[in-house]
């Protein structure tokens, strides 16, 4: 059956069972129907945040053959629960563009799927509507101040960097002239449209801590200089109010649930290669106030998404993960090692080998942040025996923990052994998580150590 097929053949459990679960009644959530939630910030406690177990799953370089970061997230949650480890998956919310284009949907699968996944596929419970509407709702008032005369900034509109954004795949307004059609139109400038995941307001709302502090974040976002070279803020306008009362409900992360009805928590969805890639602070925070285990992935390769997750995000909110899973799969090690898109289901031992220094270099990142690396490999039908054992002997030459992760045909039962190797490496408790800079170093210095370390 296709992913579709498979969550249409489940019958999802009322959205207030899915809460008492993580100890909560219907009185502590805010419903969006039967199958969907949103969770108040005011629940986060963050005594309870310290005392939670976080897990990071992370991949290989990203190949065409897909590595399945998702799927794997949501299948070793539901294996850890299947231990008896009360566990919750946190992840990003789809963007629309990616949705329709050629990667599909971001809700994981085969039986490692969140649901309900069409909702969440489509316009979900309207997070990204609201971030769209507030980004352009500061886009709107640049252009009405350098329109008007009135309260004037003197901005020069050759210098304004904030453009507009859209959750789809629109290449035609990348770049685009607006204020043409006279004097009552605005200024004819040169401006564009990001997709709403890129939007810088996606970037803010995920590492924001509450409705207050997005609120100064906003007012802190660069628009450009005034004729005389100075900076003009969002504040400056007077906009980040109005910004964060769109945001007001979108800052609340939704609680879903998995095919095996436990509970999953998605929110944000900020891109890889342009912001953190990683779902909100908020969201993990809830997660970890609920949940004894909280399993997370970010985007992209280790050498991206996860170091973005660990030198940004986990330093900004105070966290860090207890074990890092990486995910790779026989067919993207093949693709490493030279073999054509067209044959990876092939057998193919060489292309394996020589693909196995990608795995070793990500494994090697992660081990400079001081925590544990466990390789998962997400199984595939095409996989034999002598390509496994390849990766297995690799992993055992190297003392690296190693499990074969059959989550997309089994769901949780397929992720047992994976559970089992990250609560190992938990209850043993010899990670010491280590960012890469400190925190307050200037971004130059920042910046060298990405390039010379990872």
């Amino acid at each position: 059956m296709t992913d579709l097929e498979i969550a249409k053949q489940i019958q999802p459990r009322h959205i207030s069972t899915i809460a008492e679960k993580l100890g909560l009644d219907s009185n502590d959530i805010d419903m969006y129907g039967k199958y969907k939630a949103k969770l108040p910030v005011s629940i986060i406690d963050l005594e309870k945040v310290k005392q939670s177990n976080l897990i990071l799953v992370t991949a290989i370089s990203p190949t065409p053959a897909g590595e399945g970061k998702t799927t794997m997230s949501i299948g070793l949650s539901e294996g850890l629960n299947q231990l008896g480890k009360q566990t919750t998956v946190v992840l990003r919310e789809p963007s629309l563009g990616p949705v329709f284009g050629i990667k599909g949907g971001a809700t994981g699968g085969g039986y490692s799927q969140v649901l309900p996944m069409e909702d969440i596929n489509l316009h979900f419970t309207g997070d990204f509507s609201a971030i769209e509407k507030a980004h352009n709702l500061l886009s709107a008032v640049i252009d009405n101040n350098i329109q008007s005369k009135i309260n004037s900034l003197d901005l020069d509109a050759r210098t304004v960097t904030w453009k507009r954004v859209m959750d789809m795949n629109d290449r035609s307004l990348r770049n685009i002239v607006i204020g043409l059609g006279g004097t009552t139109s605005g200024v004819p400038r040169e401006t564009g449209f990001d997709i709403t995941a890129a939007s810088e307001i996606m970037a803010i709302l995920c590492l924001s801590d509450d409705l207050e502090n997005l609120k100064k974040r906003l007012g802190n976002i660069f628009v450009g200089y005034t004729m005389a070279l100075e900076p003009i803020y969002a504040k400056d306008l007077k906009v980040e109010g109005a910004m964060a009362a769109l945001l007001k409900d979108a800052i609340k992360p939704n609680l879903v649930q998995t095919i095996e009805g436990n509970p999953a928590i998605i929110h944000g969805g900020p891109f890889a290669n342009i912001a953190q890639g990683t779902n909100s602070v908020i969201a993990t925070r809830m997660g970890m106030s609920l949940s004894d285990y909280v399993v997370t992935e970010a985007g992209f390769g280790a050498d991206l998404g996860a170091e973005k997750f660990l030198d940004i995000k986990c330093q900004s909110a105070g966290i860090s993960p207890k074990a890092v899973v990486l995910t790779t799969t026989i067919r993207a090690l093949k693709y490493h090692g030279g073999a054509d898109l067209k044959s990876l289901t092939d057998e193919n031992v060489e292309a394996l080998k020589n693909g196995l220094p990608n795995l070793e270099k990500h494994l090697e990142n992660v081990k400079q942040f001081g925590i544990e690396p466990i390789i998962s490999i997400n199984k595939f039908v095409s996989d034999t025996d002598a390509e496994i054992n390849v990766i297995k002997e690799f992993a055992n030459t190297n003392g690296i923990r190693v499990a074969i992760a059959d989550v997309w045909a089994k769901g949780g039962k397929g992720a047992l052994d994976l559970a089992k190797h990250v609560v190992e490496v938990v209850e043993e408790d010899s990670s010491e998580f280590t960012p890469l800079y400190d925190w307050n170093m200037p971004v130059e210095d920042k910046i060298n150590a990405i390039a010379t370390f990872i």
